[in-house]
């Protein structure tokens, strides 16, 4: 996947790798969600660019950080070397990228949201026990 394809959305975001921003970040995913929820409810599929572009971003954002990487502007690192990744997350995001504003989009931003809170989880318990361990 072509990094240029990614840097808008990166562009808005905080670039700083902290357990704090994390959570506040997860929290501004929901928010964006619940509103996306509305509008698509509401069959308001135009009114949901702005949100889903946010959306994208919160999640990329989340992706690098549970990677333990920093946001890189100006050369992001590659999709395919990140470590802690949903399953075919190239072939995911491209589709979501090039479709922001459908539903099914929507719904697959939503289901990489989930998958990529549950591996930073597992990648969390793990470093704590072998921290416990050594």
């Amino acid at each position: 996947m072509d990094n240029q394809l990614i840097i808008p959305y990166l562009e808005e975001l905080d670039l700083e790798v902290s357990e704090e921003n994390i959570s506040l970040l997860l929290a501004k995913w929901n928010q964006v969600r619940s509103e996306l929820e509305t509008l698509y409810r509401k069959r308001d599929q135009k009114s949901t660019l702005q949100l889903m572009k946010k959306g994208i971003g919160y999640f990329l954002q989340f992706l690098y950080w549970s990677n333990d990487s920093q946001v890189n502007l100006k050369e992001p690192l590659p999709l395919n070397l990140l470590v802690i990744k949903p399953v075919n997350l190239e072939e995911r995001i491209t589709y979501i990228l090039s479709r922001p504003n459908l539903f099914h989009s929507y719904r697959q931003l939503s289901e990489l949201f989930t998958e990529q809170e549950k591996l930073f989880a597992k990648k969390n318990i793990v470093k704590k026990r072998l921290s416990q361990k050594g």
